[in-house]
């Protein structure tokens, strides 16, 4: 009965049908072929950003600065912390979720500190549950420097488009302002990105540092 009807057919037809059918299977094999002998590249997986490597330089230098021994990559029981202090038991975190890991558990005699990847190097030191020495890092250090060239201060305002006298109100304007234009959602680049936001965190903290020193000033007076 088949054959009957394939009989029925005009024959150009079925030749055609035949080398469409051939066609398809010689696509599929050179396909299968081609993914076997030139795979795509393995998928390349995500490392830490240029970021994140300058601030754990950063930490670590300070570290040093201070005298204070420290391992990298340390894994506490099943959490694994960037930095951790032996002698202080204190534990340095950029991981949210390490850091609510190690906070939240009351059997772990350690201190936890989420340090964010804005946060200059130097001010670790403010959040480090001890005493630590007086050194030259920070914008103190910088205001000394003078001529000596462009401080990290001075160059975080240059950033921002501001002088370095201007007040908190002024920096986190500033800040919105250059971040919508260098978002990488809105065509920027992620360094650029990056740059700004470093630069907010060392501009707000000169600021911040230069009003309270500023209300004291206002207070002897008075």
């Amino acid at each position: 009965m088949f054959g009957e009807w394939i009989a029925a057919l005009p024959g150009w037809l079925v030749w055609g049908v035949v080398f469409g059918l051939v066609a398809s299977v010689g696509v599929a094999a050179v396909f299968l072929a081609a993914n076997r002998w030139f795979p795509d590249p393995p998928t390349r997986r995500g490392g830490p950003d240029q970021g994140s490597l300058r601030r754990a330089a950063e930490i670590r230098d300070y570290l040093r600065r201070i005298d204070e021994r420290f391992v990298e990559d340390v894994d506490l029981d099943g959490t694994r912390v960037a930095f951790y202090l032996p002698e202080r038991r204190v534990a340095l975190t950029f991981d949210v979720h390490a850091y609510f890991a190690l906070r939240d558990d009351d059997e772990r005699d350690v201190h936890v500190i989420l340090c964010e990847y804005e946060m200059p190097g130097w001010h670790l030191g403010r959040r480090l549950p001890f005493e630590v020495p007086e050194i030259g890092v920070g914008p103190d250090r910088g205001a000394r420097a003078g001529a000596a060239g462009t401080t990290p201060v001075v160059s975080a305002f240059d950033t921002l488009g501001l002088p370095s006298t201007a007040d908190e109100d002024s920096v986190e304007r500033a800040y919105r302002e250059k971040v919508k234009e260098t978002h990488p959602d809105q065509g920027g680049s992620r360094e650029a990105f990056t740059e700004v936001r470093e630069a907010y965190a060392t501009a707000l903290d000169h600021a911040e540092s230069s009003s309270d020193a500023d209300g004291v000033r206002g207070r002897g007076r008075a």
